[in-house]
């Protein structure tokens, strides 16, 4: 199985399929939506171009995405319903939406997003939300990091 993202070139008309080995294909898809790589785990787009490009340094950021944001789940698991643990929760949500923009991991960042709505809100952060958002990341990041 090889993953895959897609993204719309504005300039050409036509959509960009890059591999999850890195080589791009052009294609004109006229159904493929300017979000459509919003739809994969990872934008692979968005990650070649934080990491210019550099195959190594991709492999790299996905590995410690995988391990940064399971130590984050944990860690939020970990902060229950006590007093106070409100603030934290939302400072480990923080980080791991960082992590998530920056490999171009949107549903993992959406699902982020939500749960700092709800914290915001008063209300409690949907925990397996953000861990079945994460497990679908870190599939396609042990797919491409196994290719």
């Amino acid at each position: 199985m090889q993953a895959t993202a897609r993204r719309v070139d504005t300039a050409g008309g036509g959509a960009k399929r890059v591999t999850a080995a890195g080589s791009a294909e052009t294609g004109a898809s006229p159904n493929v939506s300017p979000d459509a790589a919003l739809d994969a785990p990872v934008d692979l787009v968005h990650l070649a171009r934080h990491t210019l490009g550099n195959r190594d340094l991709e492999r790299e950021v996905l590995r410690l995405f995988v391990l940064q944001s399971r130590m984050l789940l944990e860690r939020m698991s970990e902060t229950g319903g006590e007093a106070g643990d409100e603030a934290a929760l939302a400072r480990l949500l923080h980080t791991l939406l960082g992590s998530a923009r920056g490999i171009g991991a949107w549903q993992v960042a959406r699902s982020v997003e939500r749960q700092q709505e709800a914290l915001d809100a008063g209300l409690s952060a949907d925990l397996a939300d953000v861990g079945a958002a994460v497990a679908a990341a870190g599939v396609f990041i042990e797919d491409i990091l196994r290719g």
